[in-house]
């Protein structure tokens, strides 16, 4: 079945500090998002990669110039990127792993269990059970705690079919994750 990787790289990551945004600064000898990159032209699975940059971005030599990915200019906000990337995808691709390019030690492993889980939902999306003690305040001071057994950390790649994804993304755009595009447009998401 052919599958698309989105790498969305169109934010300008300041929570992170430093002068570029954190998807351009190194780690080693290549980018953030070049580490990012590899992982999924480098997977046997993965046809297509389509990288998303934010216009000004387009116009430097940060980004990792590979061979065979598809650039597209995203938008203002992450979900109009995705969107962008989502419109981008060549004809014939059935599943598409959207994965945040500041995000760069996806391993191939991960790749397999997301792919993995499309051959059996719609949507599959990994996440890191919450193992930290949560509590809930009022003016700065602890009112209680959260019951955190099925709590969990969003993770990406997500992993969609891609045509009830563009559907969702067309009925509920807006929202800041994937998963929370799909889940209000009524699908079903495996963890």
């Amino acid at each position: 079945m052919t599958t698309t990787a989105i790498l969305v790289a169109a934010g300008r990551g300041t929570r992170a500090g430093g002068a570029i945004p954190k998807q351009w600064q190194q780690l080693g000898d290549q980018s953030v998002c070049a580490h990012a990159v590899a992982a999924f032209t480098n997977h046997p699975q993965i046809s297509e990669v389509v990288l998303v940059l934010h216009p000004d971005d387009l116009k430097t030599d940060l980004w990792p110039r590979v061979t065979g990915i598809k650039t597209v200019i995203g938008g203002e906000t992450r979900s109009a990127s995705v969107c962008a990337g989502l419109n981008a995808v060549s004809d014939g691709t059935k599943r598409v792993l959207i994965h945040d390019a500041a995000r760069p030690l996806v391993s191939r492993g991960l790749i397999d269990r997301v792919l993995d889980g499309l051959d059996h939902a719609v949507a599959a999306a990994p996440a890191i059970p919450v193992t930290d003690t949560l509590w809930h305040s009022d003016d700065g001071h602890v009112e209680g705690t959260q019951d955190r057994a099925a709590l969990h950390r969003a993770q990406t790649p997500q992993g969609f079919h891609l045509a009830p994804l563009l559907d969702a993304y067309t009925t509920h755009p807006g929202a800041t994750d994937d998963v929370t595009v799909a889940r209000a447009a009524g699908l079903d998401v495996l963890i």
